[in-house]
């Protein structure tokens, strides 16, 4: 067996080839940037891993969300609204790891070292081996994918179906049998995350109109492939044309279009300034004209210098601020990239092109932008291209007898100061700096209560940080059953948004509301009054100086940076 097994391996030259060492190399670089430390960097969970995490753990619990509904097909989460893929994958996470920090990022994590297989295994099917092995290096080492791969993120589980399930397609040309895996990976992405909504048929459209011809010669000689992957993808894309006409599915674009509220007043006001008459002013300045302007603007500032190497994102939590998503040491090859794609012409470059093309279009459907989440389609083509670019070079030195190597050599080694300047930047000052984007905090505020629940009567949470309820739930494990059926939950919908104010004996308050003179606290619902005077005991953990006189500070609970984050009283 042993000799079989030998013989194989030696056929296929598998071992001893420097390119499968190399991607040996990057695939387990991906994983130790990814994994190491993940439970502390980012320094704590956000509400909306808290949010997945505890979504997660009552299905796992009862087979229903927060909200009792069975096995939903949409998680409804205080004022959003969130794909289910991501939450189900993190259910089969908790049952061996628990509801732990490790559990709710493990999905994200290994989506990432997944991404870096599935870029080297498409741009060596779409370009060549070289190329292949330069872009899996630089989406394991670049921080917009590295970033993005150490967050319970949604965007980054669909990013690495749509690279998966793009790869599959390419296959699928010569390797029928592939069709249908392909069609299930971009199947599962649009019931991820919003953005594969948009993108994932975009492209598959593209990608069918410049393959054409091959496609319809698998039609007549393998016509059933086609048919299971058709079958497959009616499966999946016909459930999420029905969930985006009703308002559920709706709800999210709702709350980040660019056509909103301030918009129309945008338009109002600059009707009144206008210089034109009522009905020209009406020609110019309206919701169409509007709409095209934004979308114009917010889709060319992904492709800007600024987003792309100098700046970043401007969401604390998406990348590490001030600091670009690419190396500034990659613009050049990216360029060089680019304008081989150009005059190559041939239909791997314009699917290249088109992916690039088309990516920031759900990104630039909102308000907010350039957005780092949200244009994820676009890798890992940045990275892609770069490779083309750097592999153009070589290919000009050869002609010119300059050493490959070393050039390869000095390249890699500019790329390693580059990529350590940003890991010290994300590991050392990126936490420490940066905590209270992530809520940082709650954890330690929860576990206050916990170790102190039988000595109060009433415990009093702060609504500054966000959705305190979701951090109790997850960080005491509260069961979900009892979270359901508590006689004591007070919900209620405002603004768009569903807040908690009360259940069992914890309440939750707006900052502004908590009152300077005498403990008697009304929630924002105005369905109960706390009252904390006479006998009864209460604990308030609040934002920093924000508590009734006479009350006892018993505890201050700070940001990574030192400065105070929750401040801890009893009556």
């Amino acid at each position: 067996m042993l000799k079989k097994i030998g013989n194989l391996i030696i056929k296929n030259k598998f071992i001893f080839t420097k390119s499968n060492l190399f991607i040996l190399f990057v695939l387990l670089l991906a994983a130790v940037l990814r994994f190491v430390v993940i439970t502390k960097v980012p320094p704590s969970l956000n509400w909306d891993e808290v949010s997945h995490g505890y979504n997660a753990y009552s299905i796992l619990k009862t087979g229903k969300d927060e909200w009792g509904i069975a096995f939903p097909t949409i998680f409804r989460a205080y004022g959003d609204y969130k794909l289910p893929l991501y939450i189900y994958l993190t259910a089969i996470s908790e049952t061996f790891f628990g509801l732990t920090t490790l559990a709710i990022r493990l999905p994200s994590v290994l989506a990432g070292v997944a991404t870096v297989i599935f870029t080297y295994l498409l741009t060596k099917k779409l370009f060549n081996e070289k190329t292949a092995l330069i872009s899996s290096l630089l989406v394991a080492v670049e921080p917009w994918s590295f970033f993005l791969s150490r967050g319970a993120f949604e965007a980054n589980l669909s990013l690495a179906l749509i690279v998966s399930g793009f790869y599959f397609f390419v296959e699928g040309l010569n390797k029928p049998k592939f069709l249908p895996i392909s069609a299930l990976l971009l199947g599962l992405s649009v019931w991820t995350y919003n953005s594969a909504r948009i993108f994932v048929p975009l492209l598959t459209i593209v990608y069918i109109l410049i393959y054409k011809d091959q496609l319809l010669k698998l039609r007549i000689k393998s016509k059933k492939y086609i048919t299971y992957s058709l079958l497959v993808l009616f499966f999946f894309l016909v459930p999420m044309f029905y969930q985006l006409a009703n308002t559920t599915g709706q709800a999210r674009y709702s709350k980040v279009a660019i056509i909103d509220e301030g918009a129309v007043a945008q338009i109002n006001e600059s009707r009144a300034l206008s210089k034109y008459s009522s009905a020209v002013s009406r020609i110019i300045y309206n919701k169409g004209t509007y709409f095209i302007s934004q979308f114009s603007k917010n889709y060319f500032s992904h492709f800007s210098l600024d987003f792309l190497a100098l700046k970043g994102g401007s969401h604390y939590q998406f990348s590490v601020p001030d600091h670009g998503l690419i190396y500034t040491i990659n613009i050049v090859f990216s360029l060089l990239g680019l304008l081989w794609l150009l005059k190559s012409r041939s239909k791997e470059s314009f699917f290249v092109l088109m992916w690039l093309f088309l990516s920031p279009i759900p990104a630039s459907l909102t308000r907010e932008a350039p957005h780092v989440l949200r244009a994820i389609t676009m890798l890992p083509i940045p990275m892609i291209i770069t490779a083309l670019g750097f592999v153009f070079l070589l290919g000009r030195l050869k002609e010119k007898k300059i050493s490959q190597s070393m050039t390869t050599i000095i390249y890699l080694g500019i790329l390693f100061v580059f990529a350590e300047n940003y890991l010290t930047l994300y590991f050392e000052n990126y936490p420490k700096k940066y905590s209270w984007s992530w809520q940082y905090g709650y954890k330690e505020a929860v576990n206050y209560a916990k170790e102190n629940y039988g000595n109060y009567d009433k415990i009093i949470m702060t609504k500054k940080y966000g959705e305190p309820h979701e951090f109790v739930l997850f960080f005491m494990s509260w069961e979900p059953e009892k979270y359901m059926n508590d006689e004591n939950l007070i919900r209620f919908a405002q603004s768009d948004w569903f807040w908690v104010d009360r259940f069992d004996k914890f309440y939750f308050i707006n900052d502004w509301e908590i009152p300077k003179k005498k403990g008697v606290f009304v929630l924002e619902s105005k369905k109960e009054v706390v009252d904390c005077t006479g006998k009864i005991k209460c604990l308030l953990i609040t934002s920093p100086g924000n508590f009734p006189e006479g009350w006892e500070n018993l505890k201050t609970i700070n940001f990574l940076d030192g400065a105070p984050a929750f401040e801890i009283y009893e009556n």
